[in-house]
This record gives structure tokens, C-alpha cells and sequence, in this order.
């Protein structure tokens, strides 16, 4: 309690930073600096960067390049560990006793996804980057970093540190990160060197020319063009096969909480997506707005976390539903009333009326069953926002909560 008390001073990152660089460095030393043993490519950005990594990581394996991945959903080689703490690049000990056991299992490669907040504490101090992708960069983190300029910066560290970028040239920020990077190429619908043709945006997926190769996806959503559209590029510059390329990217059924479609037999289409930042909310509800029938969205935000974006959330969740339950996510210690009412205020902003098309839940199971009991044929629910997490935080600690799990469940018991 005490430190969460000190977190919110708002000097306190900047304080610790020195003990964060000298943890880093102790626990670099004490596993021997486990990545200088590998190729590390390392996926930063808002959104995009998880499913990214698998595309990468499920790639090279295919090709028969063995290659370990560290993500927010799981770590590993061949058969991957669920990661448990809600922290995408999980603490410097941690992390390099992790690399450590991958290195040990004859990998060549390892696919690291990093945050600002792992950038900005010196966490992968010591791990060589081979390449460096960035997938873009909207409103996130402020909590955190207080500006978008040192959110930018932070990230901008993994760009300095590359020995080659991949860079989204649809993203401004690539601008800023073209001057810090050592060598790069760009990639994007509308910009850059590297461009898809003929695209093909799918209920199952996503078709496109690149280069002489076709591109398909198993997974939904025009974000996924830009996500494997940087996984080919990794690949070629790796010297992989076409045929590898196209193989690893297509055979990739899924990411856990990434467009999830949970079917259970209802005469209605659910997903479960792990969206919970503004940019990510909208390339969600585009990747959807064929949809005829209603859509029903569940959602939340996390406490102690940028309340700035909770209105305007709310008003994206409104302008894009019919109806919008707003319910608890990672309350940690803070108000789920007051966290809920600023959804509530964004939400009400964009037309919604508290009662008739918008409804506070805070029990996230019971959202979610009061989200599939109001669903009707055809109509499509998204619960949004925890995706592949294991449990949620609540004022008294973690308890255990799996949004796939709960659906599931859900809907067998209401047939």
C-alpha cells in the first residue's frame, strides 16, 4: 500500500530510475546476459504488438528456425507458459532468468515485445536488438510517462539500440523515429516503401499482395494487414522462403484475446478482444462496422491508470453500439464507481441514455451474462479490454476471472 501511495507522486518514476538501471544490470550479470546469445527482433508500439510477435515467432518456427517468444500473453519455445502478471515486459530479474531458459533449449532466435515502460526503466539493458518493429503509437500510458512526447521517446530507445528498424510509415512517429534509427525501411497502406496491394478485408481474415506473395490471416481486422504485413518483412530480411513466409503467417489460427470469436452453438457471434486503449477500440469496431445486427459491448477500465482516456472510450463505445454495459476491469485500489461514471460521462456525451441503451455493471461476470442475455440472432457482442488475462485485480488482491473462460461458461448455462 505504501508504494502504491508513492507511485503517485508525480515525481516518483523518474526517482527510482536509477535503482530500476542498477536492478537491470545486476540481473544481466547474475544470468550472464542470456540474450547476447541469440537473435532478438523486438515488436514495440500500442497496439499490434502481441499478435506481431506470434505472427513472427509462428513464422520462423514453421521455416524451421527455432525460435523462442516473450509476450503478454505467453512465453517460450515449443510449448509456451501463460503469462500471469498483467506486465507486458515482465521485470529485468525475471526477464533474464526467462531468457536464460529459452537460450538453454538451442534457439536461435528470441521475439521480444517491449514496452515504453520496459524502455523507459532500462528492463532489457544488455539484450542486443537484431531488428526493431514498431506498429504505431496512440493515446496510452500518460499515467505513466505524463507526455505522448516521452511515451514517444521511450519507445524511441528500442529504435536507437537496433541494428536494423521496420517502420510503420502510416504512423507519424516514425518520423521521429527514422533520426534515431541506425538503418530501417518503412512499411504501410498509404505509405512507405513496403506496400500491400488487393487487399481483402474478411470475417476470417485478411488477404493481400506483398511484393510476389500472397498474405492471408486467420485473424480478422485491418490492423492485421500492418501486423503481418511487418512479420513478411521481418522474414524476408531474415532470408526466409516465400513459401515460409506465406505458410507461417496463414497457419497462425489465433492469438489468445486478440478477435477471439467464441462459438458455442448461440444463433449470435461473440468476441473477445483485449482492446482497452482508445486507437485499439477503433481499429476494433472497424474491423467490424460490416456487421447488420446490433452490437453489444462490455467494457471497463483499469485503476490507477490514465483516467483521460475513460470519457473519451466511453464515447467511442457509444457512437459504435447499441447498447454499452460499463463494468470493472483491474480496480486495483481506486473507486470502480468513479472509474465507471467517467465511461458513463463519455458515453452519455455521445447520446447514450443510463437505463435504456447504457448500463453500469460492476461485476464483470454479470455484465457479461446481462451483455449475452440481451443479445438477440444476429446481433454481435464484444467484450473488450482483459482479452488473454487470468485474473483481475481487485482492492483485496488478484482473483482468478478469464473473459474467454466466463463466456464460455455463459453460454452453455443459457442455452
Amino acid at each position: 500500500m505504501i508504494k502504491q501511495q508513492l507511485e503517485k507522486l508525480p515525481f516518483y518514476n523518474s526517482a527510482v530510475l536509477p535503482y530500476h538501471y542498477a536492478q537491470a544490470l545486476v540481473a544481466g550479470t547474475r544470468y550472464g546476459f542470456p540474450a547476447r546469445k541469440l537473435r532478438v527482433i523486438g515488436v514495440t508500439g500500442t497496439n499490434g504488438k502481441t499478435t506481431t510477435c506470434f505472427m513472427i515467432w509462428h513464422m520462423l518456427n514453421q521455416a524451421g528456425r527455432k525460435t523462442g517468444l516473450m509476450t503478454t500473453v505467453a512465453y517460450g519455445v515449443d510449448k509456451l507458459t501463460p503469462e500471469l502478471g498483467h506486465m507486458t515486459t515482465v521485470d529485468a530479474v525475471t526477464l533474464n532468468k526467462r531468457i536464460k531458459e529459452i537460450a538453454s533449449k538451442n534457439v536461435e532466435f528470441l521475439v521480444l515485445e517491449v514496452t515504453s515502460h520496459a524502455l523507459a526503466e532500462f528492463r532489457t539493458l544488455g539484450i542486443p536488438i537484431e531488428i526493431g518493429v514498431f506498429t504505431n503509437l496512440t493515446h496510452e500510458h500518460l499515467d505513466y510517462h505524463k507526455t505522448m512526447e516521452n511515451y514517444r521517446a521511450a519507445k524511441g530507445k528500442l529504435f536507437e539500440k537496433a541494428a536494423f528498424s521496420i517502420l510503420n510509415a502510416d504512423d507519424p512517429a516514425t518520423k521521429y523515429y527514422q533520426k534515431l534509427a541506425k538503418d530501417y525501411i518503412t512499411y504501410g497502406i498509404k505509405n512507405g516503401e513496403n506496400r500491400p496491394t488487393k487487399i481483402e478485408l474478411q470475417v476470417s481474415g485478411v488477404k493481400y499482395l506483398y511484393h510476389d506473395m500472397h498474405i492471408e490471416t486467420q485473424i480478422p481486422g485491418e490492423f492485421n494487414v500492418y501486423n503481418s504485413l511487418a512479420a513478411a518483412i521481418v522474414g524476408e530480411k531474415l532470408g526466409l522462403k516465400k513459401s515460409d513466409i506465406e505458410s507461417g503467417i496463414k497457419s497462425l489460427e489465433s492469438v489468445e484475446g486478440r478477435m477471439n470469436v467464441i462459438d458455442e452453438g448461440q444463433p449470435f457471434t461473440v468476441i473477445v478482444d483485449y482492446a482497452h486503449a482508445p486507437d485499439a477500440l477503433e481499429k476494433v469496431f472497424a474491423s467490424v462496422k460490416g456487421h447488420k445486427g446490433r452490437i453489444i459491448s462490455v467494457h471497463g477500465g483499469a485503476g490507477r491508470r490514465d483516467p483521460s482516456t475513460r470519457p473519451i472510450r466511453g464515447e467511442i463505445l457509444a457512437k459504435n453500439s447499441d447498447i454499452v454495459i460499463i463494468t470493472e476491469d483491474d480496480t486495483r485500489d481506486e473507486d470502480l464507481e468513479k472509474i465507471m461514471n467517467g465511461f458513463v460521462e463519455g458515453a452519455e456525451g455521445a447520446g447514450k441514455v443510463l437505463g435504456k441503451d447504457l448500463f453500469k455493471e460492476p461485476d464483470r461476470e454479470k455484465a457479461i451474462a446481462l451483455a449475452l442475455k440481451s443479445a438477440k440472432k444476429g446481433d454481435l457482442v464484444l467484450i473488450l479490454g482483459k482479452g488473454h488475462e487470468k485474473t483481475i485485480l481487485r482492492p483485496d488482491g488478484p482473483h482468478d476471472f478469464e473473459d474467454i473462460k466466463v463466456t464460455r461458461k455463459l453460454l452453455k448455462t443459457t442455452k
